[in-house]
C-alpha cells in the first residue's frame, strides 16, 4: 500500500529517501555474485516485490547503464533511487548499496599487513590465486558476449597487441579509441528497439551541468594532481572510473595502472585485495576503498579510502545524469551502437592483457599454484559455484600450500 503523499511520475511511484535507503541496504548486504547478479537482485526486489517500476522501464534503464562507462549495477541503483525519491533518493541508494562492502574491504586493508604465519600468509596467497580464476572467467564470459564474430575478436587481439607495446593508462585509452573507431567503420550495430521509457527528475540544464562536470574533472584533475598526493589519488581513481566499459572487472587493469604501476600499492597487496573483493556483497568498485586505505603514500587509511571511493564512482554517476534526458533519441542511432560494440571488444582485450600481467605473473609461482587456480576456474565455470564460495576454497587451498611447503 503506497502512502498518501506519494505521487505518480512516469513508471515510478515517488517515495522517501529513508525507504530507498532501507531497500538498498538489504541489497548491499545480500547481493553477491557481481554486476549481472546484482541486476537480478534489483529486479526481484524493486520491480517484482515492491513494484517501483515496470519491467519495460527497468530493461530500458539497464540497457542505458550497460551502454555507458562506469559501474553498471551501481548506476542502475543510483538511477532507481533518483526515480523513486529524487536526488536524496539517489544518494541514499548509492550509500546503502556501497557502504557494507566498502567497510569490509577497508577493515581488510587495515589488518592484512599485520597477518603473519603460515595460516595468514597462505590465505592471502590463496586470494591472489583466486583472482586468476575470477578474471579468467570474466574474460571468457565477456569474449563470448562482446566478441561473437571475427571482426570484434580481431579488435580484442589488437587491443592486447597495443598494450604489449604501450602499457599503462595511455595504452588502454588508445585501445578503446581505436576499437571504437574500428567498430564505427565496421558498422555492425543496430538501433535499439523503441518502446521502453524511463522518467527521471533530470532536466536538460542539469544534464548539461553534469556532462560539463564529467569532462571538466577529467581535464582538470591531472593538473591538480601535481599540487598534492590527495589530488593525485582523486585523479587516478576518477580516470579509472571514467574509462570502465563492459563490466566491473574491467576496473582491475585501470586501477592496476594507477596504483601498482605508480608504486602506491604492491602487486601482492593489490591482488590480495582484489581476491577479497570477490567474497563480499555489493559493487566490485568498492575495491577502491581497499586500495585507498592500503596506499603507501599519505593520505591513506580512512582519508585515502574515502577519496578513492568517491572518485571512482563519481564519473559514472555524472555521465549517467548527463545523458538521461537524451537517451530515448541516442539509443536509436545505429552509428552509436557500432561505436560501442567496437569499444567493448577492445575492453575484452584489455582485460585479457591484465589476466596475464599482473594477475597471472604475480600470483602463479609454480605448478601447485596453477593447479589451484585451475580448480577455482572449473568450480566457477563448470560447477557454477558462487564467487564467494570459491574465494573461501582458494583461501583454504592457499593455507594448505603454505603448510606443505
Amino acid at each position: 500500500m503506497s502512502d498518501s503523499n506519494e505521487v505518480i511520475q512516469g513508471d515510478a511511484i515517488r517515495g522517501r529517501p529513508g525507504e530507498v535507503f532501507a531497500a538498498f541496504l538489504k541489497l548491499g548486504l545480500t547481493s553477491f555474485g557481481g554486476p549481472i547478479a546484482h541486476l537480478g537482485y534489483f529486479r526481484d526486489e524493486l520491480v517484482t516485490r515492491r513494484g517501483w517500476l515496470t519491467d519495460r522501464a527497468y530493461a530500458d534503464l539497464v540497457a542505458l547503464c550497460q551502454f555507458l562507462p562506469g559501474p553498471a549495477s551501481s548506476q542502475v541503483g543510483f538511477a532507481l533511487g533518483l526515480m523513486r525519491a529524487g536526488w536524496l533518493g539517489a544518494l541514499a541508494a548509492f550509500t546503502a548499496f556501497t557502504l557494507p562492502s566498502a567497510l569490509i574491504l577497508f577493515a581488510f586493508a587495515m589488518t592484512a599487513a599485520t597477518v603473519e604465519g603460515p595460516l595468514g600468509t597462505g590465505a592471502l596467497h590463496g586470494l591472489k590465486i583466486v583472482a586468476v580464476a575470477i578474471v579468467a572467467q570474466a574474460v571468457w564470459g565477456m569474449a563470448r558476449n562482446l566478441c561473437p564474430d571475427r571482426e570484434r575478436a580481431a579488435i580484442a587481439v589488437a587491443a592486447v597487441a597495443m598494450l604489449a607495446f604501450v602499457p599503462g593508462a595511455f595504452g588502454m585509452i588508445g585501445a578503446i579509441v581505436v576499437g571504437a573507431v574500428a567498430g564505427l567503420l565496421l558498422g555492425r550495430g543496430s538501433p535499439a528497439q523503441t518502446g521502453g521509457h524511463v522518467t527521471m527528475p533530470v532536466g536538460r540544464g542539469q544534464a548539461g551541468i553534469c556532462l560539463a562536470a564529467f569532462l571538466g574533472l577529467l581535464t582538470l584533475l591531472p593538473v591538480l594532481a601535481g599540487w598534492s598526493q590527495a589530488w593525485a589519488i582523486a585523479d587516478g581513481f576518477y580516470r579509472a572510473g571514467a574509462l570502465v566499459f563492459g563490466g566491473g572487472h574491467v576496473v582491475l587493469p585501470l586501477l592496476q595502472a594507477e596504483t601498482v604501476a605508480s608504486g602506491w600499492v604492491s602487486p601482492d597487496s593489490f591482488l590480495a585485495g582484489y581476491g577479497a573483493a570477490q567474497a563480499v556483497p555489493g559493487p566490485l568498485f568498492t575495491f577502491a576503498a581497499y586500495l585507498g586505505a592500503a596506499l603507501g603514500p599519505e593520505p591513506h587509511g580512512i582519508a585515502g579510502a574515502v577519496i578513492a571511493l568517491l572518485a571512482v564512482f563519481l564519473p559514472g554517476f555524472l555521465i549517467l545524469c548527463g545523458v538521461l534526458p537524451f537517451w530515448d533519441r541516442f539509443r536509436t542511432i545505429t552509428a552509436a551502437q557500432s561505436l560501442m560494440q567496437g569499444a567493448n571488444a577492445a575492453v575484452v582485450g584489455i582485460l585479457g592483457a591484465a589476466l596475464y600481467a599482473p594477475v597471472f605473473t604475480s600470483a602463479i609461482a609454480d605448478m601447485r599454484d596453477f593447479t589451484l587456480a585451475l580448480l577455482c576456474f572449473v568450480l566457477l565455470i563448470a560447477w557454477k559455484l558462487p564467487p564467494w564460495a570459491v574465494v573461501v576454497i582458494a583461501a583454504l587451498g592457499g593455507i594448505g600450500l603454505s603448510l606443505s611447503a
